[in-house]
């Protein structure tokens, strides 16, 4: 969720302490006492202590980070049980084969629906995980997509609450059968995409045969915190997750240059990267592309990979053609560039997604 940062509460002096042997509970607990975040910045690196105003300088500055200050204990519980991160070898999926089936519900989605659920979030001043409009805006998911699945006692619409105001979001959809279960995830664009793509499968009445997941997270822009939250949280219980496909940025592409979906090059699935080709080929009017590697911790689904999750992350642009108004006050739906046909295309992939994976 790439949302627009909110001015620092508190000016904090710069702390930097770089560890090289565990933290222990105590020092988490007085160093979070003082308003401090640890922060993994590299994949191997330790782990750094850093306030407020470092945070937001390393944002500035383009650097990613998972913000660990409240998954470190079980992370490294989790750590001794496996021998490297990430999904070790490529996933394996069945082509998409349900076309007959697909297709109608594609024809079911709304850019005016899309249009109308933007329009009611963005009209919160912003959606800071630390503020109360951030609070609100996940209130006002929650609520909408309760009303979409109201009448289906196979689904469930909750808050996964944090230490933070602003909750996270999940609906489960019961599957039919036992097995694992997919999940997908958002922002702006993205959100709203997951939105849709909810209300055309529940109007379908469409009941999946293994469990399938919508997750809106909040806290992305400070460290993942709350795809990090879920995602350790799933495997601390032992959750198999069969499939995670993460929506972000749907909207935009550069005038002039060629609308394409991207998918990310790294700290993703291959095996899963190569089902998205072969749904996109299938399902979209546009074509697939790579983009360029992302790097560390740029996003929600390198909080599944880091578990061992097959994730994914197809995105609107490749990088540099992607909308250069983010974290801005020109972050809109009138800036050249921003295309609801084009974020179409990404709310069908949601559905087609959901479906083949899951049916």
């Amino acid at each position: 969720m790439k949302y627009q940062l909110a001015l620092l509460n508190l000016v904090l002096a710069a702390v930097t302490f770089v560890h090289s042997v565990p933290i222990s509970h105590d020092e988490i607990m007085e160093n979070s006492a003082k308003g401090l975040h640890l922060l993994q910045i590299t994949e191997d690196g330790a782990p750094v202590w850093k306030s407020d105003d470092e945070e937001l300088e390393m944002k500035r500055k383009g650097i990613n980070f998972f913000d660990v200050t409240e998954t470190y204990e079980v992370e490294l519980e989790l750590q001794k049980e496996k021998t490297n991160g990430g999904a070790s070898t490529a996933a394996t999926f069945p082509a998409p084969s349900h076309q007959s089936e697909v297709q109608p519900l594609l024809s079911q989605l709304s850019t005016s629906n899309m249009q109308s659920y933007l329009s009611s979030l963005t009209a919160f001043n912003n959606r800071y995980y630390k503020a109360q409009t951030g609070a609100d805006a996940s209130a006002w998911i929650l609520s909408k997509v309760k009303s979409i699945i109201s009448g289906r006692s196979d689904i469930t619409a909750s808050a996964f609450t944090h230490s933070w105001v602003q909750p996270s979001t999940i609906v489960k959809i019961a599957g039919t059968k036992a097995g694992r279960a997919p999940g997908a995830d958002d922002d702006g664009t993205g959100t709203v995409n997951l939105i849709e793509a909810l209300r055309v499968l529940v109007a379908s009445g469409f009941k999946p045969s293994t469990p399938l997941e919508f997750h809106w997270y909040s806290g992305e822009e400070a460290g993942l915190l709350g795809s990090n939250a879920i995602a350790t949280s799933y495997k601390s219980a032992g959750i198999q997750v069969k499939a995670f496909m993460e929506l972000d940025m749907s909207g935009y592409f550069a005038p002039g240059s060629k609308e394409v979906m991207a998918l990310e090059a790294d700290y993703i699935d291959s095996g899963l990267n190569n089902f998205l080709k072969q749904l996109i080929t299938m399902y979209s009017r546009i074509p697939y592309t790579m983009d360029i590697p992302c790097g560390y911790a740029c996003s929600d689904h390198a909080s599944w990979y880091k578990q061992g999750y097959p994730s994914s992350f197809p995105y609107e642009a490749v990088t540099g053609d992607d909308d250069p108004q983010i974290h801005s006050s020109g972050d809109t739906t009138s800036v050249n560039g921003f295309s609801w046909a084009h974020s179409l295309e990404f709310a069908k992939m949601a559905v087609a997604f959901a479906y083949e994976m899951t049916v």
